[in-house]
């Protein structure tokens, strides 16, 4: 098979699911068990994506700056720091990362 193949069925299945959403009576959607899954199926997708993105290197895992500074962007957060300054603080720890000799 090729990736051709695979590209296509995810398309297909993407369009699918998101057709499905739409043929739901609203009935349905409205139930508070569904909009409390959707919510954590949310949080909990980003949460992965966002560790995946810091610790992935290839096929393999690494603790670079780039683990420093999502820490530091977790502090900042955790002290509700506005969405700006949680990046420049997730950006001056990787670079204080890298200029110590972290890769």
């Amino acid at each position: 098979m090729s990736l051709w193949f695979w590209v296509i069925l995810a398309a297909g299945t993407a369009f699918i699911i998101k057709l499905a959403g739409y043929l739901l009576p609203q009935s349905l959607l409205d139930r508070p068990v569904v909009t409390e899954l959707a919510g954590a199926l949310t949080v909990g997708l980003l949460a992965s994506l966002t560790v995946l993105n810091t610790v992935g290197a290839g096929q393999g895992l690494a603790a670079d700056s780039r683990l420093l500074a999502l820490g530091a962007g977790g502090i900042a957060l955790w002290f509700k720091a506005p969405y700006i300054v949680v990046v420049v603080v997730g950006a001056l720890a990787a670079a204080l990362g890298r200029l110590a000799g972290l890769p």
